[in-house]
């Protein structure tokens, strides 16, 4: 005698839709409640263990796992040290200012020469025994290469104010003969002159001095070390 269809709440195979899945789990229990989202990249839960629901709220930007890892050495940092010139030590700034106040001082000098350039020539053409014009023709002479190296002394200074070494070394060698060549010819000048000479050869001392000091030394060799590493 047939039996009639069997329940299937009583021991037959359960309804489509609620066969138990793989692992002994339901498959509405396997299915995630829609409106989630996975988690955000880096913050993914490892092996094992319980994935956050989908309703959860993404991480903050900026905290997300993978910007968790250190950067890498010097990351969004210039190669080489800073791309703009390190501050300028006191040295260095009244170093250069010395030299420039000897040039100034020596332009003044030259002004109130030709002042009373007539004077001169005659006294000098006298000494000589040559003609007044001969004397000037040298005096302006001497006038124009004395502009000439004033200008390219004003070019050195503007080097060395940026930080090149060379025109350091520069302002040494020509502050050193002008230096030496001030103490010979002390005794030839009088009055406002021989002051103004004075003081030229005090601002040289002081140009070298300070441009030679410790300070001075370390801001050239970190200038010259940013501009090779910049430029190769």
């Amino acid at each position: 005698m047939t039996s009639g269809p069997q329940d299937p709440q009583q021991g037959g195979q359960p309804p489509y839709g609620q066969q138990p899945g793989y692992g002994q789990q339901p498959y509405e229990q396997q299915q995630q409640p829609y409106g989630q989202q996975q988690p955000p990249y880096g913050q993914q839960p490892g092996y094992g263990q319980e994935q956050p629901g989908y309703g959860q709220q993404p991480a903050p930007y900026g905290q997300q796992g993978y910007s968790a890892y250190p950067a890498a050495p010097g990351f969004g940092q210039q190669p080489g040290g800073p791309s703009t010139p390190t501050p300028r030590p006191s040295t260095v700034t009244y170093g250069v200012g010395a030299f420039l106040l000897y040039s100034l001082l020596g332009l003044l000098s030259s002004i109130i020469t030709f002042a009373s350039l007539d004077t001169y020539i005659n006294d000098a053409a006298a000494q000589a025994g040559v003609t007044a014009e001969s004397v000037r023709s040298v005096v302006i002479v001497t006038a124009v290469i004395g502009l000439l190296f004033l200008a390219a002394y004003l070019v050195v200074l503007w080097f060395a104010w940026q930080g090149r070494n060379w025109a350091r070394i520069v302002l040494w060698v020509l502050g050193g003969l002008s230096l030496l060549f001030g103490l010979l010819g002390m005794g030839s000048s009088t009055g406002v002159l021989a002051l103004l000479g004075v003081l030229q050869l005090l601002l040289l001392v002081a140009g070298i001095v300070l441009l030679a000091l410790k300070p001075s030394s370390e801001w050239y060799r970190g200038e010259g070390q940013r501009r090779q590493a910049h430029s190769g």
